[in-house]
């Protein structure tokens, strides 16, 4: 967590040093902000707090939530952020952090409940934030919730036919919400997405200049602070190459190497935290450990997937690395309630 941490500051230098920006002294700030928060968070048993601040923090997140639909600032199209005077804060990630904490706990303490009572509350649990982000609109947070939702209950004991049938009914009924549901923008990214030319120019243009960028990177990469790199050259958005493009910049700088060094440092904090839930000493520690996983997973895939063509591109940010106050603070949370699952995982509940 750390050396990722070290490495996103770098990443943030290397994709604004050629304006001048501020952006990686922030991150440095708000790296120093967040970390007494993850060792707070770790020292503290999990059991504890999470029985008594799951439910309170979840209703404060969708109170905030409603509170950014009406007073929230608007950035590219979506009403996603609270100007709360010293920073801005997106309620969205406060969401997921909240709702993996009910989840965790309900599908804990409902182990004799029958599934489909269980599917029914686990969707109230994440319907309500999501429809809230749907509403700003954000597609990309509102997409992290399916893999931690679906992780969660089947290793809570939902069975599997039903998260099944729920797949597939989301599979069938894609076709109506992408023509029904979404704003035309993000309807042009899907169509983006599946044929890179179809508009070059406008919406196709940052997923080609990713793709072009990350290729030009070749094996070993371009060096640090090339200025004749396409990122320099302004080919890449500045408003998002240190966030939401920060893999292109890194593969063009780094290549093909660099980008797979990256892709399994994740993996490896990815085993870590799967390890942590195998060994943790109950259920709501093991259910808490596979949401803090699969919520950084998600991330990292969709973010790293949007700029080789994986993934439609989405306003989503690389954990650790990409620049973001906010979205800091939450990961850093993330793993603290991993590593106080991990120091508490033999004490006595």
């Amino acid at each position: 967590m750390i050396a990722l941490t070290c490495y996103g500051i770098y990443a943030i230098y290397s994709a604004t040093w050629m304006r001048d920006d501020t952006f990686w002294r922030d991150q440095i700030k708000w790296a120093f902000i967040c970390f007494p928060v993850f060792i707070a968070i770790s020292v503290c048993d999990y059991r504890k707090w999470v029985r008594f601040g799951a439910l309170p923090l979840y209703l404060v997140s969708l109170a905030a939530l409603l509170l950014v639909l009406v007073k929230g600032q608007k950035v590219y199209g979506a009403k996603s952020w609270l100007n709360l005077g010293f920073f801005n804060f997106e309620p969205s990630q406060l969401s997921i952090l909240s709702g993996m904490l009910v989840l965790s706990l309900f599908l804990s303490q409902t182990k004799n409940v029958h599934s489909f009572l269980r599917l029914l509350a686990c969707g109230a649990i994440v319907g309500a934030p999501c429809l809230l982000i749907l509403l700003q609109p954000d597609l990309g947070e509102a997409l992290m919730w399916v893999p931690m939702m679906f992780a969660v209950m089947f290793i809570g004991g939902v069975q599997l036919r039903y998260l099944i049938s729920i797949a597939l009914l989301g599979l069938a009924a894609m076709p109506l919400a992408i023509n029904f549901g979404l704003k035309t923008y993000q309807q042009n990214r899907i169509l983006t997405f599946l044929d890179p030319s179809r508009d070059p120019l406008n919406a196709g243009w940052a997923l080609n200049q990713c793709l072009i960028s990350i290729g030009s990177g070749g094996m070993y990469g371009k060096g640090f602070k090339d200025p004749n790199s396409l990122n320099a050259l302004g080919f890449l958005p500045a408003t998002a190459a240190h966030n939401d493009f920060i893999f292109a910049v890194m593969g063009e700088q780094h290549g093909f190497i660099g980008g797979c060094i990256l892709i399994g440092v994740f993996g490896a904090l990815l085993l870590t935290s799967l390890y942590v839930g195998f060994k943790a000493g109950d259920d709501l520690g093991t259910l808490l450990a596979v949401c803090v996983t699969m919520v950084i997973f998600a991330h990292v895939f969709e973010n790293i997937g949007m700029t080789i063509q994986v993934a439609p591109i989405t306003g989503v940010p690389l954990p650790l690395i990409s620049y973001s106050g906010s979205f800091l603070l939450i990961i850093m949370a993330c793993f603290g309630i991993l590593q106080s699952v991990w120091i508490h995982r033999r004490s006595i509940d």
